[in-house]
């Protein structure tokens, strides 16, 4: 299971919340612009660039612009990635946050 919850928090801060159930992988994509990520609980193994590691909740972390990442659930997860944008639809949200 893959749950996504869309919250925006303030003027141009969206949050985009993910529970992932252990064993899942968000696949790979890319943003244009750097942006936080905040693991809240749970274990993964985050992929950036090829390299990879294990991360255990609570964590912030920080994925620069123009990087190719994943993340696997190791456990169970809720995964919050921030971002900043205008667009408010969560129809679309998706196409304007992601590098073409």
């Amino acid at each position: 299971m893959i749950d996504i919850t869309h919250h925006w928090v303030a003027e141009e801060v969206y949050s985009k919340r993910t529970k992932i159930a252990a064993g899942l992988k968000l696949t790979q994509h890319i943003h244009p612009y750097d942006h936080a990520s905040a693991l809240v609980a749970g274990t993964v193994l985050l992929e950036v660039d090829g390299e990879k590691r294990e991360v255990t909740g609570p964590a912030m972390l920080m994925i620069e612009a123009g990087k190719e990442h994943s993340v696997t659930a190791l456990t169970d997860v809720v995964w919050h990635c921030i971002h900043i944008t205008d667009d408010t639809d969560p129809e679309t949200v998706d196409q304007t946050i992601l590098k073409g």
